[in-house]
C-alpha cells in the first residue's frame, strides 16, 4: 500500500537521516580536503544521474592540496571542487565568503525584468503576504510570488481567489523565484487540484554508497482551502526558478487547466543536506533525490508548455511577451469554454 509523505514527515526523515557519523579528520589543508570529498562521496544523491565520477575528481583535486596553502587558497580549491557537481543547491559557507554553483541560470536567457511587471502592476495593486496582485484590464488575473519564503497564509489565498473568482483565468508569474518552503509550494498548489493528486516520489539514502537509497515515496496535493480555483491558469517560468520554485511547477503540471508559459526551469530536485568540515566551514549539498510523477529526475528543470523568450525590442517598448502569450493563451482558453 503507498505511504504519503507529508511535509511533517518529511522533516522528521530529513532530521533523521541527518544524524551521522562523520568521520574525525586533522585540522589542515589535506585534513579538510579529505572530510569534504568523503562527506559529498557518501551523502550526495545525484552522482549516477550526472555521470560524476567522484573518483577521479578527488585524484585531480588531491594533487592541488599543499601543507602551506592559506584558508583563501584552499576555499578556491575546494570550491572549484563542489563545482563539478554542478548543483545550485552546493554551498561552501566561510565567515569571508560563500562558494556556489551559478551556471545552471547564468548562461541562459534572463526572460525577466520587473520594469516589466510593474508596467502591468501599476502603483495600485494589492500585497498579500509575499504576493503581489491585480485584476488586469483583459479580465485576467495576474499573481506575483517572488520567493517561497515570503508569507502566504490560507488566508492570504482565500482573499486572493475570492477576488478573482469571475476573471476570465489566472497568471502566476513565478520567475525569478530561487525558491523557498516546501509547506508554501503545497498550500499554494492544492488551491488548483479537484482531488487528490500524485505530483511525484521522494527517496532518502540508506547507505554510503552512491545508489543506495529507499524505494521511493508518493507524494501528493490534495484540495485545501475555503477557495479553490477551476479557471484556466498560465504559471510563467523562466531559468531562474529554482529548487522549490522548480517543484511548484512540477506540481501545477498536474493540475487541470494549467499551461506552464515561458524558459525552461532552473532545476533544483535535491533537497539540500548541512554538515561541517574540520574547520568549522559549513557545506550544504543535494542529499534527498525528488522525481516527478513518472519517476523522471527534474533536476536539470521542466520544460514549459509553451517556450516563449523575451525579445529586447519588446522590453524597450516596456513590453512583457511572456505575459503577452499568456493573456492571449487565457483569452482563447475562456472563449472556447476551456
Amino acid at each position: 500500500m503507498p505511504v504519503k509523505l507529508n511535509i511533517l514527515s518529511l522533516f522528521f526523515l530529513f532530521i533523521l537521516s541527518s544524524c551521522i557519523d562523520i568521520e574525525e579528520y586533522p585540522d589542515n589543508p589535506r585534513g579538510n580536503f579529505e572530510a569534504l570529498w568523503k562527506i559529498i562521496d557518501e551523502h550526495y544523491c545525484f552522482f549516477e544521474y550526472k555521470n560524476i565520477d567522484w573518483d577521479s575528481v578527488y585524484e585531480d583535486y588531491s594533487k592541488k592540496i599543499t601543507a602551506g596553502m592559506n584558508e583563501y587558497q584552499l576555499f578556491n580549491t575546494l570550491n572549484l571542487m563542489l563545482q563539478e557537481l554542478k548543483d545550485g543547491h552546493v554551498n561552501l559557507v566561510t565567515s569571508f565568503d560563500i562558494g556556489r554553483y551559478w551556471k545552471w541560470f547564468e548562461d541562459y536567457p534572463v526572460n525577466f525584468y520587473s520594469e516589466l511587471t510593474d508596467n502591468y502592476l501599476g502603483t495600485d495593486y494589492s500585497i498579500a503576504g509575499g504576493m503581489r496582485y491585480k485584476i488586469l484590464s483583459d479580465n485576467i488575473g495576474y499573481i506575483y510570488y517572488g520567493n517561497f519564503s515570503s508569507g502566504m497564509t490560507t488566508s492570504n489565498l482565500d482573499y486572493i481567489l475570492a477576488r478573482m473568482a469571475y476573471c476570465n483565468g489566472i497568471i502566476i508569474d513565478v520567475r525569478n523565484n530561487g525558491g523557498g518552503l516546501l509547506s508554501n509550494v503545497e498550500m499554494l498548489a492544492a488551491r488548483f487540484v479537484e482531488e487528490k493528486t500524485l505530483i511525484g516520489y521522494i527517496s532518502h539514502k540508506t547507505g554510503k554508497g552512491h545508489n543506495d537509497f529507499s524505494e521511493p515515496y508518493p507524494r501528493y496535493i490534495e484540495p485545501g482551502g475555503k477557495v479553490s480555483c477551476k479557471l484556466p491558469v498560465a504559471v510563467l517560468t523562466n531559468r531562474s526558478c529554482y529548487s522549490a520554485t522548480n517543484d511548484f511547477v512540477n506540481a501545477m503540471r498536474y493540475c487541470p487547466n494549467v499551461t506552464v508559459v515561458g524558459d525552461m526551469t532552473g532545476g533544483g530536485s535535491g533537497m539540500p543536506f548541512g554538515s561541517e568540515l574540520p574547520n568549522g566551514w559549513a557545506v550544504r549539498f543535494s542529499s534527498v533525490p525528488m522525481f516527478d510523477a513518472n519517476m523522471q529526475n527534474i533536476e536539470f528543470g521542466i520544460p514549459p508548455d509553451i517556450r516563449v523568450n523575451l525579445k529586447d525590442s519588446d522590453r524597450q517598448s516596456g513590453r512583457d511577451t511572456i505575459i503577452e502569450t499568456a493573456l492571449e493563451i487565457l483569452k482563447k482558453l475562456h472563449s472556447v469554454g476551456f
